[in-house]
């Protein structure tokens, strides 16, 4: 067994250097993305906060009336909402909201033509596939760390970060979606001379549009699954008080914040689901 220990692979080494040479090359471009996904995420806070917050729920509320038709809907938005403002968490409330929903816009960008292309193309997926599974188990703090060094402390590596750990759901999803379509009905597309645009616009998407919204959703579930990580290189949020607490062994102020992030969890879940579906689960 000696032989294999005496030749490593430095692949630790490799990747070390690639950072460096990105650090050191290409650092006035990665300081332009931080600075631009830093002013998105804060100009975003900057108008959510600017709202009274009784209005904003009022907002919130008649967007889930809208979407779902359902007054228990409507009731566990206020009551969830006029919880948190209660517990003193509305800002970072408000904070939180701002990055899982600048992350789950990139993940749905990124993951959605990302799946189509995989769905049309078997041997693209198969190649896809190995790199979404190592995307998705290898440990956080591992891509955490080269983020840290290539876009500094604050909100933009806590961002890329979730980016990283969310998009393989839309895009695996949205390819299951996409690549189960009925064969019957590619043929009825093609035989009223659809071309390939519009039989992707007309008949995949439609098709596949509920299993895609099951991935929009699972992404906002593992965007804020990161939401205490993302507080751990300067992100703000909930997941602040959180580490705070988890440092000052605060069971009150880890478990009020953490009920917090709970019920934004819920509320993003329910609101984003197909209209109609709201009160099922």
């Amino acid at each position: 067994m000696d032989w294999l220990t005496a030749y490593k692979i430095p692949l630790g080494s490799w990747i070390k250097s690639l950072v460096d040479l990105l650090n050191a090359h290409a650092a006035g471009l990665f300081d332009f993305i931080s600075w631009a996904l830093g002013g998105l995420i804060d100009g975003m806070t900057a108008g959510l906060l600017a709202i009274h917050p009784l209005l904003l729920i009022a907002l919130l509320a008649g967007l889930a009336w809208l979407l779902h038709r359902s007054w228990q809907l409507v009731l566990l938005v206020v009551l969830s909402l006029l919880l948190i403002i209660n517990l003193g968490y509305w800002q970072e409330t408000m904070e939180t909201l701002a990055l899982v929903v600048s992350a789950t816009v990139m993940c749905m960008l990124i993951g959605i033509p990302v799946g189509i292309l995989a769905a049309h193309h078997p041997r693209f997926y198969t190649v896809l596939r190995p790199v979404l599974d190592l995307m998705q188990t290898i440990p956080t703090f591992v891509y955490l760390i080269p983020t840290l060094i290539l876009f500094g402390l604050g909100v933009v590596p806590g961002l890329i970060s979730t980016v990283i750990f969310a998009v393989p759901a839309p895009i695996r999803l949205t390819y299951l979606g996409v690549s189960k379509v009925p064969q019957p009905l590619i043929e009825a597309g093609l035989s009223f001379g659809a071309s390939r645009s519009q039989l992707l616009w007309k008949v995949e998407l439609p098709y596949a549009m509920p299993t895609i919204m099951a991935g929009l959703t699972q992404c906002i579930m593992l965007a804020l699954s990161m939401v205490v990580i993302a507080a751990l290189v300067g992100a703000d949020g909930l997941g602040k008080p959180v580490v705070r607490a988890l440092n000052t062994v605060n069971i009150a102020r880890g478990f009020e914040a953490g009920l917090a992030i709970v019920l934004v969890a819920i509320l993003l879940d329910r609101l984003c689901r197909r209209p109609g579906s709201a009160g099922e689960g």
